[in-house]
């Protein structure tokens, strides 16, 4: 669950949301940096159809809310913005010290482990987020 009080550069989650310029601020393929409460992440947002990409790169200082805070945003602006899917990828299997309650929490969430073809392993989801797909499977 999302802390009601964990605000995303400075703006509340649910504001962010609804901000008109957000997909031109965020989703531009290349890394941005950018802080949820204390936390600092270093994240790439980008498009493919109708699937929202999301790469996780690094997660500094991260604590309690953040993750469910940074997916519940996400989900609720794909959602307004019409992509049928996001797609997660979590580099912090790379970490020079992993964090074991990240790796238990993204396990819990239905995240994977997967490999590059270099070798290196990362977490990665894929969620549907059409409703209408979402009712068919209920």
């Amino acid at each position: 669950m999302a802390s009601p009080d964990l605000l995303i550069d400075g703006i509340p989650p649910k504001t962010l949301v609804t901000l008109p310029e957000l997909e031109d601020l965020v989703v531009v393929d290349r890394p941005i940096v950018f802080s949820i409460g204390k936390a600092q992440l270093l994240a790439q947002f980008s498009r493919k159809d109708s699937v929202l990409m999301v790469e996780i790169a690094v997660v500094e200082q991260g604590g309690e809310g953040v993750l469910p805070t940074l997916i519940e945003t996400i989900e609720a602006a794909a959602k307004t913005r019409q992509y049928y899917a996001i797609e997660w990828t979590v580099l912090a299997r790379n970490c020079q010290v992993p964090n074991p309650k990240l790796m238990r929490v993204l396990k819990t969430l239905g995240f994977e482990v997967r490999q590059t073809v270099t070798g290196s392993e990362f977490y990665w989801h894929r969620k549907s987020i059409n409703d209408s797909l979402l009712r068919r499977r209920s």
